[in-house]
């Protein structure tokens, strides 16, 4: 008994280290990050193979916020993140208006993809302000949602001479990666007569301010 009491306690202490992991850094409470950046900064991007080269596409309109308690943010953290599909450039402008068009994404009918927040896991902290953790979410584009799941690295900056030179207020940085599949979104994976992969490559780079 004494043996299985002492087993319950220990996993007890390990789940409440667990969901109370979170930044220590200067800010305290629930802190609210937007991801707008006027100057085009913030990207998010895709790559795809085809037989002739490879391609890849950079949005730079990025749009949403998410939220959490700085102490606990595993248990906390909500949001939504979205691109405009119009922003997206892959270096050749027809490239870009087939891109656009009802062919395969649709910017008209379908102008953002987004991806919303569902849950969080697997969180390591590696410094005192930086975590890394896999996140279930809801990816919509072309009028689809499935869920995904996305690896993911967040760095929390506290407001300092250097920081503001991108915005002021506190500053959070966030890399993810996660790979879909076109036919999963009722995209053809034809560009311009080129057959690119099924299977897409994304990548985020966003700094978010909470002022």
């Amino acid at each position: 008994m004494n043996k299985f009491l002492s087993s319950f306690l220990t996993v007890l202490f390990i789940s409440t280290i667990i969901s109370a992991q979170g930044f220590k850094v200067k800010a305290t409470g629930t802190q609210t990050f937007n991801f707008e950046d006027k100057n085009g900064r913030n990207q998010a991007s895709f790559f795809s193979a085809t037989p002739l080269e490879d391609i890849t596409g950079t949005g730079n309109v990025v749009l949403g916020s998410v939220t959490f308690d700085v102490a606990n943010f595993a248990k906390t953290l909500k949001g939504k993140i979205s691109v405009k599909v119009s922003s997206i450039n892959t270096g050749i402008d027809l490239r870009n208006h087939h891109l656009q068009s009802s062919n395969w994404l649709y910017a008209d009918k379908y102008p953002e993809i987004s991806f919303e927040i569902v849950s969080i896991s697997d969180v390591k902290q590696t410094a005192d302000n930086k975590l890394e953790f896999k996140v279930k979410g809801n990816f919509s584009m072309h009028g689809v949602t499935k869920e995904v799941v996305a690896d993911i690295d967040a760095t929390y900056l506290d407001e300092n001479d250097q920081t503001r030179k991108r915005a002021p207020g506190d500053l959070l940085g966030v890399h993810a990666k996660f790979n879909i599949n076109l036919s999963d979104y009722d995209v053809d994976n034809a560009l311009i007569g080129n057959k690119v992969a099924e299977k897409i490559e994304i990548s985020i780079n966003i700094v978010g301010s909470n002022k």
